[in-house]
């Protein structure tokens, strides 16, 4: 992200502005991050909603029943993540055109995924996910802030493990690959 954005999403209305000890630099490096991984869980909901509602095949009740299963609990983080952000001082985001503009994974919009596909894109877009969450919490621990931190760990826990569920669930006889 450029420091343009990342300063756009400091600028605070002074309505708006939670005091906090972090350095303003710190809010504004750690707010970007948490907007990004805010923007891919959003658009990981949405991925995983699609999903969900155009799964067909031989497995289709325990995959729709698992997507949705997912795609409640990846929906449940989205207000921790954006209250974060505001409790540190920064803003969050406003918008459906700010969310693809922040965006780090792709869309899919084809007409029809075959659900092992459907599995494996998921899995990998909870990869990526987690992966911003490990450097997220890298810029947390940079700035000393704890609670954004521990609440990034139980985020990853909870990404690994619908990585673990896609995998598992995405698998055929005699597949030994990740």
């Amino acid at each position: 992200m450029t420091q343009a954005k990342s300063s756009a999403l400091r600028k605070v209305n002074p309505e708006l502005d939670t005091p906090t000890d972090l350095s303003e630099e710190g809010v504004s490096k750690i707010s970007t991050a948490m907007n990004t991984i805010l923007a891919d869980t959003f658009a990981l909901y949405l991925k995983t909603k699609n999903f969900h509602w155009h799964v067909s095949g031989r497995h289709f009740r325990d995959y729709h029943l698992l997507l949705d299963e997912q795609s409640e609990q990846i929906f449940g983080t989205t207000d921790e993540i954006a209250e974060r952000v505001r409790k540190i001082g920064g803003t969050t985001l406003r918008s459906i055109g700010q969310i693809a503009k922040l965006q780090t994974l792709e869309d899919n919009d084809e007409s029809f995924v075959p659900p092992r596909e459907m599995l494996r894109e998921l899995m990998n877009d909870n990869k990526k996910v987690a992966a911003a969450m490990r450097k997220a919490h890298d810029i947390c621990d940079k700035y000393e802030d704890v609670a954004t931190a521990s609440l990034i760990e139980n985020f990853i826990d909870a990404t690994e493990r619908r990585v673990w569920f896609l995998f598992e669930a995405s698998r055929q006889e005699g597949d030994n690959e990740a």
